[in-house]
């Protein structure tokens, strides 16, 4: 954010997030953002506890259920920033619901794996594309938002599920690289939804006069980056991007 100048002490992150949330578009930005992170923790909790539904075991069924009771433990906080914003963490949600409920009606896993796959590469590609935008925000904000992000235990789960089920079955691996390529392809659909969404998640990332923003060059290497990720996903699950 707002950088000091040349042989001025450096800005502490208390007064960075100060100076910065004084700007109401850089606000309402804010909480857009945490309005559609929160939203989005709530749609993966109730599509991973419909995925548990499709668990081969008891064991899988726990560990999907601990993966959806872990997504909406995370609202709380978010909730609790848009608050002491003065936003309301509903009407912030509510711009967002049709994006993200569009991209979970077109990717509807039809069997346990697509689900697994669903969870870790669909999931993870949306986790990088808010990570990108963290890198706009004031130092708090951007702690809360990565937080809110991280992948936690969950994820050696499903590597081990799909990598075993694909020694099994050659063929699946087949189905599912397909089915992860698809998932890219509706997750960045999905970015550029929310992106236009709101008019003040676009201002953020194209900057301001004392924000440094993303031109076409940035743009393109972002996304770059969110495609080398998505590969390095497909690589640890042991299948082709």
């Amino acid at each position: 954010m707002t950088e000091s100048q040349a042989g001025d002490p450096p800005v502490s992150p208390a007064r960075e997030a100060e100076l910065a949330l004084a700007d109401p578009a850089y606000r309402e930005a804010v909480v857009d953002l945490l309005g559609v992170l929160a939203y989005g923790e709530i749609s993966a909790f109730e599509r991973l506890a419909e995925d548990a539904k499709l668990a081969p075991t008891l064991e899988d069924k726990l560990a999907i259920a601990q993966m959806a009771a872990s997504e909406v433990a995370r609202v709380d906080r978010l909730h609790r920033r848009i608050r002491e914003l003065d936003g309301d963490p509903f009407v912030a949600m509510a711009p967002f619901r049709s994006a993200l409920d569009l991209f979970h009606e077109h990717t509807a896993p039809s069997d346990w794996y697509e689900g697994l796959i669903k969870a870790y590469v669909g999931d993870g590609l949306a986790d990088d594309f808010y990570r990108e935008i963290a890198a706009y925000l004031d130092a708090g904000t951007r702690e809360l938002v990565l937080s809110s992000l991280e992948e936690g235990p969950h994820a050696a789960f499903v590597v081990d599920r799909v990598r075993a089920a694909i020694v099994r079955d050659h063929r699946l691996g087949g189905r599912l690289a397909l089915w992860g390529r698809r998932l890219m392809g509706e997750a960045l659909i999905q970015a550029q939804r929310v992106a236009a969404e709101r008019e003040a998640l676009s201002a953020l990332l194209a900057g301001g006069v004392d924000r440094p923003g993303l031109d076409l060059a940035a743009l393109g290497r972002m996304f770059t980056r969110l495609t080398e990720r998505h590969t390095e996903r497909m690589s640890e699950l042991g299948l082709d991007a």
